[in-house]
């Protein structure tokens, strides 16, 4: 899908420009999308070491184990077949509890595996049971506690005010898409047209698509971990802390009510308070289980670095191609043309291309909006929604592709409907919670 995007991008915006006269635009955007694209991942850098390192010393601290625990309960009333011993359920438990970190490469191992496990006890093999497909819409459409680290360093890369500021409207609006892909889920299991059927062997994904190809087998459950009880330094450090930043925030309100209402203060305070709040809770949460902070906080920082130094290849490949089409006047063109039905709806044409993409590739979805926010500014409606809906969702089809070559699956049921309605629910959310927080 995205070889087509990218091509069709790169060859519209020079047949579009040369009908136009602004084939020396597109010529110029060739260089500055390119510079524009290594600029924004120096800018990104520094957030991704940041942020992966803090989120390493939560991991190192058992907060993922608390995630599954508390998890467990539910999991085992949405998925009733599966016993609660079965390798399958501790599978799910470890890669949701990942996700709702946002920790899509830890989660990915746990979620093969999974799959891998529901796929020996389907009665039905090479068609999706009715638990791989709730796995799955639970899986596309994951609520994510934590911020999108990527998107909001790269609003601070594009210069935004305050970068953080998309986290809570992101929330919500991954509740609403994996709402919405439950919902469906339930809505369609038992409708004739998704029922089981046999699957011939000989149109199953052959055993080279099979879960040992993934290594689904050599993925182990982790143990949980034990933590020593806190000693009364660490009690007084925690408590004292947590006591001082209660009175500063009750300060601050204080501070605002005499200016503003109290609908006010609370978007303010949510704002301002919600990203350092969680920086400081999870750094405290890791030095209250005895983690060395520090040194857990620079091995998760390699990651980071890794992780940028290995998307630069693909930014600077969107991000020049956009630019290119955007210089051409194709994209204006388009835009005028969609803006008339979208507007009304309170939705701007300019976040369509991002949107559409999502579910193909995350990251050509990452460099449109990338490229949106540098277009528009970060802290613009365009910007702050285009944000939002980065964070919204999973690259469907990717997951799907993944999931089920591992597990075998040739007739998805109503995986794909759910998960589809996944995406729309989180696209409806993001626009209501962005009018909410910033219009």
């Amino acid at each position: 899908m995205l070889n087509w995007v990218w091509l069709g991008l790169i060859l519209t915006s020079i047949v579009y420009g040369a009908f136009t006269g602004h084939i020396g635009d597109v010529s110029k955007a060739i260089s500055d999308g390119a510079k524009s694209a290594f600029e924004l991942v120096l800018g990104l850098v520094g957030g991704m070491v940041f942020m992966l390192g803090i989120m390493r010393v939560a991991f190192d601290g058992g907060l993922r184990d608390i995630i599954a625990r508390v998890m467990a309960p539910l999991l085992r009333r949405l998925f009733p077949d599966i016993p609660a011993d079965h390798p399958a359920m501790a599978a799910m438990v470890m890669n949701m509890a990942c996700n709702l970190m946002g920790l899509g490469n830890a989660a990915t191992p746990f979620g093969i595996k999974a799959m891998s496990e529901l796929a020996k006890i389907n009665r039905f093999p090479g068609a999706a049971s009715n638990a791989m497909v709730l796995f799955l819409a639970i899986n596309t459409s994951s609520i994510n506690l934590f911020p999108p680290t990527g998107t909001i360093f790269v609003r601070a890369a594009a210069g935004s005010a305050n970068p953080f500021a998309i986290w809570l409207p992101t929330l919500m609006a991954t509740i609403c898409s994996t709402l919405g892909a439950v919902s469906v889920y339930y809505l369609l299991r038992n409708l004739p047209m998704f029922k089981h059927e046999a699957v011939n062997p000989s149109e199953m994904p052959s055993a080279d698509d099979a879960s040992d190809d993934f290594g689904a087998d050599n993925v182990e459950i982790p143990p949980t971990q034990t933590f020593p009880p806190m000693g009364p330094m660490k009690l007084t450090v925690v408590w004292g802390v947590c006591i001082a930043t209660a009175v500063g925030i009750a300060v601050d309100a204080n501070r605002q009510l005499a200016e503003t209402s109290v609908a006010d203060v609370f978007f303010t305070l949510a704002n301002a308070w919600s990203f350092p709040l969680l920086i400081g809770g999870l750094l405290l949460f890791g030095y209250s289980r005895g983690v060395r902070v520090y040194e857990s906080m620079v091995e998760g920082a390699k990651e980071g670095l890794t992780v940028s130094a290995r998307i630069v290849p693909y930014l600077v490949a969107i991000l020049t191609a956009v630019a290119m089409f955007r210089a051409s006047g194709a994209l204006d063109f388009m835009i005028g043309l969609i803006n008339p039905l979208t507007s009304p709806l309170g939705v701007p044409a300019e976040v369509l291309p991002m949107a559409l993409l999502r579910p193909f590739s995350g990251t050509g979805a990452f460099g449109v909006m990338s490229e949106t926010l540098t277009a528009n500014g970060p802290d613009s409606f365009i910007g702050y929604l285009t944000s939002t809906l980065q964070g919204s969702t999973e690259t469907t089809f990717y997951v799907l592709a993944v999931y089920f070559g591992a597990a075998r699956v040739s007739q998805g049921r109503h995986t794909l409907p759910a998960c589809l309605a996944g995406d729309v629910a989180g696209f409806v959310g993001a626009v209501v919670a962005c009018h909410l927080f910033f219009n």
